[in-house]
């Protein structure tokens, strides 16, 4: 008989701990910034205000305090794991009560794990916070490779296919046969790249549903031919999204090393470069501290400058940018939280023909980042859309 050789795994604990030098030298550099010339306008058309950044970055130097986000992610815990050469950073949140739902919860570009800590606590312990048990989740939520306290990629290869590959391995070692899938942004891309190795393997696979709050499909032939004022608006949105909001991601898909020297070497260039998202992307009115509150934007910056990661997560769009074109229909159980100030917006007849749409939200409120938005409205769409899974 053939031996199937398995191997090992471990699954280790992590703590977050930058040293003090690196918190000192971030210090220094936001002092000795060098500073351009204003914008020519009274708006954020030209991207982020002179006098406004300048504030946030002395803000960031004097009264951000990432040891306090530090205790905040620590207070989770925390593992890695070495998965096909990766290794692979992690909070693993379980529920204390014995029916919970594994979920893996996936985040995007420009955020991180950080993202979903108004979330876990709620999902992982529901009658603590004015739910069921019934409700609850085990909540797996995974830094991307190259984002974050993750390794970096040292060779091409690793994108949103491998990663949906990834993740299924992590929950199987987590011990999960039964789970479901959640993410915007990227993590709607791997989610979805899930779902399609769920609906592949007929039956076969640990993921039974998935939910999404940014997803992605195509037109109709009959939005094409005869558009209704959802099909309008969705395109409207979509040429804005290229004409204004996309050179980031046109850079990010075709020279992340080039773009990765300026933001690696100053981190005001790397706070400019995710504030500018933070206002475009949330339902902020105009101001993105009206969506986000400063710190929590700054304990993300900091995250991708402490970490170094830049260029790595800009990478990600030159691997698999592409991913966010659809592909194969999902099969298995898909729920949409439809956010309205979401970047692109595909109505629910574009996402009937890309997904087994079981569970549809028009959210009142909210934009992009959707669990640091609006952490109540996610949480309780999360729990109504896998209730029937259970």
């Amino acid at each position: 008989e053939d031996l199937v050789m398995i191997r090992p795994f471990t699954l280790d604990p992590f703590q977050a701990e930058v040293p003090e030098a690196d918190l000192e030298e971030l210090r220094t550099r936001l002092a000795g910034a060098r500073w351009p010339e204003r914008e020519t306008v009274d708006d954020w058309s030209q991207g982020v205000p002179l006098d406004y950044l300048r504030e946030v970055a002395e803000y960031w130097r004097t009264a951000h305090d990432w040891r306090r986000a530090e205790r905040d992610l620590n207070s989770l815990d925390q593992f890695v794991t070495d998965i096909e050469g990766h290794s692979i950073h992690f909070i693993h949140a379980r529920s204390p009560h014995a029916e919970a739902l594994p979920i893996v919860i996936t985040h995007g570009w420009p955020g991180s794990v950080l993202e979903f800590q108004r979330v876990i606590a709620p999902l992982v312990d529901p009658t603590q916070h004015g739910g069921e048990a019934s409700d609850a989740f085990h909540v797996v939520c995974p830094s991307l490779p190259g984002f974050g306290f993750s390794s970096k990629p040292t060779a091409a290869g690793t994108g949103v296919p491998e990663i949906a590959e990834m993740w299924t391995t992590l929950m199987e070692r987590l011990g999960y046969e039964r789970w479901v899938a959640q993410g915007g942004d990227w993590g709607s891309a791997v989610t979805t790249a899930i779902g399609r190795l769920a609906t592949a393997a007929d039956g076969a696979h640990g993921c039974v549903g998935i939910h999404l709050n940014m997803p992605v499909a195509a037109p109709t032939p009959e939005a094409m031919s005869d558009p209704s004022p959802a099909d309008q608006a969705a395109m409207a949105a979509f040429m804005h999204y290229q004409e204004v909001e996309s050179g980031y991601s046109k850079q990010q898909s075709t020279r992340p090393q080039t773009l990765g020297y300026g933001l690696t070497d100053s981190p005001v260039g790397q706070l400019a470069w995710i504030l500018e998202k933070f206002q475009a992307w949330t339902d902020c009115d105009g101001h993105p501290e009206n969506a986000i509150d400063r710190d929590v934007i700054l304990d993300i910056v900091a995250h991708y400058w402490l970490t170094a990661s830049a260029a790595s997560s800009a990478r990600l769009y030159w691997e698999s940018f592409a991913s966010f074109s659809p592909g194969p229909r999902v099969e298995i159980p898909t729920g949409v939280a439809a956010f309205p100030h979401e970047i692109i917006r595909a109505p629910r007849s574009w996402c009937d023909e890309a997904f087994e749409i079981t569970h549809w939200t028009d959210m009142p409120r909210g934009g992009h980042f959707a669990a640091l938005e609006q952490p109540e409205l996610f949480v309780e769409d999360l729990r109504d859309c896998f209730r029937a899974l259970r």
